[in-house]
């Protein structure tokens, strides 16, 4: 339709007039909108950031992935004034780095502030930024319509123009920033409904979220990508100190420079906090700040009116949502024996039915208090569990903590028992005391599982040992050695079973059993033979023996008996050794104990071959091996063979000593026995060189040497070592 003028008349073309005009008509364009403004919310960059380089490499990832381009069919935004299409943000779809997530203080905002200032130039249109209070001194965290009018105002729209509802208010920020390459930081979330209504609907948006909770839901229903942030390396902590005190400084205490960092255990925060007290002291040395953190541990980490300067009301602002059984099983779990736990074990901690405990352990992982690993695992970094700690014995009384604490080592010893049963169910059966009510041990269906059990949880059970001497259950502490005894022997354990014992000779002497005491100096003494501390071994083998005469004990004395032989072999006695091994089969036929009189042959056979009397070891070892299979004891089966292997070799039979070697080896094996696995190994190459098998005799040694030396076994790994050097000559 066109239009002209015709005196006061304004005429269409379809002859209908629709005005009259009075005067001259001047026809001008609107006035141009102004352009929109351009937030720059963003805090400063940290100072001295350091580390994180594959964290920050990850972000770097998840926007390239993002702006790239998803495939032939894929649409690409319309270009806008706002939002040129030109850069490399122009395409894709939104970014949602929902966990950058950890404990606090572990660096969330640090790292996100970081990377963002590092990529300002892929977002021109500005960058918004909110601190959600999720996890802070204040009360409340920030509301969504708190946040998102925040936004609002940021973006330049009146206030008479912002609705009142929320929905509406989310809807017109998403329609401001629609089209614009724009980065969107939300720190310090709590919940997933304290986010979605920041979330921006357009492609050309990248969103950055962190909080202490993992927000499953940002990641199931808006595809967030997960960054754990865990502690610094040992190389970015040494960085994040120089950064903070000088490079002098630190490479002027470079031990003192190593206890700090393992005293903080990487955590971003106590690193900063230690510098931040060494650097306003520089007269004071490095050494002397270790000394006062090893001390006072989290009260050094501790500030008064600062509540952000303070790594324990950090920690504590997690706990703001947890439940109040949550809460008791987070600060149980900071008394709680061994460097990790389980879900079987923290149910036994904590009396809570296994399911509850299962859940209550993932809601201390979202919540970034524990750390689940493999095996169903779950562990606390050391100075959270220090703030755990804290926590048990202020807001826990005694008697809870002790009953505990007593569940938890009933569980284990009991477990601990039933494993030992499987291992060697020859063994004479003392049975611990009944655990307390409700306490369960784990299943252990077969050898496998238990060995697997026992190697998961060793260190927990050394930890369980301690912390019952501690509490005075002495009846646990030494059935803990107890049990523990043929493992470590399997496994090559040879100072914690030295360890063990001597807890469990201080916890006898309140246990009423005479025997006990006896028995102890017998394991203890094998444990010190096996370490070449041999007149420690002699002294406490002496009492054992003197012990077991005293009380008319023909078992103990037989068992001392056997231990004495492997005491004098571990001295380069053959001979006292197998007059003690006589000795010991001896009692044992009286006692009508055939797989230990089995034990106690195969004894005599090995020293009689030590000493060259090959035809009385062959009798005694082939006596051994027939009650062996005849009670189908597999671990005595072994020893024999290797016994009869040696025989055979040293009568020149090299091929009949590589068929006894080879079962031999492979019962080991089956027994988890690496121990004696290393020596028949270590056996076997001496028949394969004699028989000019040089490459068998270099692999077996081989496997040998990675034994012994795993084993601290040194003086066989130099013994071999010397092997292998010698066959290179040959």
């Amino acid at each position: 339709m066109t239009t002209s003028i015709h005196g006061d008349l304004v005429a269409t073309d379809r002859g209908a007039a629709v005005g009259v005009v009075h005067g001259n008509l001047n026809l001008h364009p609107p006035p141009p909108r102004p352009a929109p403004p351009i937030p720059r919310q963003l805090p400063a960059a940290p100072g001295l950031f350091t580390g994180r380089t594959t964290e920050l490499a990850r972000l770097d990832r998840a926007l390239s992935d993002a702006a790239a381009p998803q495939g032939p069919g894929t649409d690409t935004p319309e270009p806008t004034a706002a939002a040129p299409t030109t850069g490399p943000a122009a395409v894709g779809a939104t970014v949602l780095v929902s966990a950058i997530g950890g404990a606090g203080g572990i660096g969330k905002t640090w790292l996100a502030l970081a990377w963002a200032h590092r990529h300002l130039e892929r977002f021109p249109d500005g960058q918004l930024f909110v601190d959600l209070h999720g996890f802070s001194p204040t009360d409340e965290p920030v509301q969504p319509a708190t946040a998102v009018r925040g936004f609002l105002d940021a973006l330049g729209v009146d206030a008479n123009r912002i609705p009142t509802d929320l929905d509406a208010q989310t809807a017109l920020y998403r329609s401001l920033v629609a089209g614009r390459r724009m980065l969107i930081v939300l720190d310090n979330a709590a919940t997933s409904d304290q986010i979605a209504p920041l979330l921006p609907g357009s492609p050309s948006c990248t969103v950055l979220v962190t909080g202490r909770h993992r927000l499953d839901s940002l990641i199931d229903r808006h595809g967030a990508r997960h960054l754990p942030l865990d502690v610094l390396t040992p190389e970015e902590a040494r960085g994040l100190l120089t950064a903070r005190l000088g490079a002098d400084r630190v490479a002027a205490e470079p031990e003192a420079v190593d206890e700090l960092i393992r005293l903080c255990g990487g955590h971003p925060l106590a690193l900063s906090i230690t510098a931040r007290t060494a650097g306003t002291h520089p007269d004071i040395a490095l050494a002397e700040a270790a000394a006062e953190l090893r001390d006072l541990g989290l009260e050094a980490l501790d500030h008064d009116t600062d509540p952000a300067a303070s790594l324990p009301t950090v920690l504590s602002w997690s706990l703001r949502y947890l439940t109040d059984t949550q809460r008791t099983v987070f600060a149980l779990l900071g008394i709680a024996p061994g460097p990790d736990t389980t879900p079987p074990a923290t149910a036994a901690l904590t009396s809570l039915p296994d399911r509850s405990a299962l859940r209550t352990l993932a809601v201390l992982e979202n919540a970034s208090l524990l750390e689940r690993r493999p095996g169903r695992r779950y562990a606390m970094h050391d100075l959270v569990r220090r703030y755990a700690a804290d926590t048990a014995h202020t807001t826990l009384p005694e008697q809870v903590r002790e009953a505990a604490l007593t569940r938890m080592g009933d569980f284990h010893l009991h477990t601990a028992h039933a494993a030992d049963r499987l291992l060697n169910p020859h063994r004479a059966l003392l049975s611990p005391e009944p655990p307390a009510p409700g306490v369960h041990p784990h299943p252990l269906p077969d050898t496998a599982a238990a060995l697997t059990w026992l190697d998961a949880e060793h260190a927990t059970l050394l930890a369980t040992q301690r912390t019952a001497a501690t509490l005075g259950h002495h009846h646990t502490v030494w059935h803990l050695a107890w049990n523990l005894n043929n493992f470590h022997f399997r496994r090559g354990h040879r100072h914690d079973e030295i360890t063990t014992w001597q807890a469990a000779l201080d916890a006898a002497n309140h246990l009423p059993n005479p025997a006990t005491r006896g028995r102890t100096h017998r394991f203890l003494g094998h444990a010190c033979s096996l370490l070449g501390l041999h007149e420690q071994a002699t002294n406490h083998l002496e009492q054992a023996l003197d012990l077991a005469l005293r009380h008319h004990d023909p078992t103990e004395q037989a068992l001392t008996h056997r231990v004495l032989a492997s005491a004098w072999e571990q001295r380069g006695d053959d001979r006292q050794a197998l007059e003690h091994a006589h000795r010991a089969v001896a009692l044992y036929r009286a006692l009508d104990r055939p797989v230990w009189e089995a034990g106690a042959l195969n004894a005599v056979g090995w020293y009689a071959a030590r000493l060259g009397r090959f035809d009385t070891a062959r009798e005694h070892c082939q006596a051994a091996l027939t009650l062996y299979r005849h009670h189908q004891y597999p671990a005595g089966e072994a020893a024999t063979l290797d016994s009869l292997g040696y025989i055979a070799h040293h009568t020149g039979d090299h091929h009949q000593a590589l068929h006894h070697y080879h079962p031999a080896l492979a019962l080991f094996r089956g027994l988890g026995n690496t121990y004696e696995a290393a020596d028949t190994l270590d056996n076997m190459g001496h028949p394969h060189a004699a028989l000019g098998r040089h490459e068998q005799a270099r692999t077996v040694w081989w496997e040998a040497l990675e034994l012994y030396r795993e084993q601290g076994r040194d003086a066989d790994a130099g013994r071999v070592q010397h092997q292998l050097d010698d066959l290179d000559h040959t």
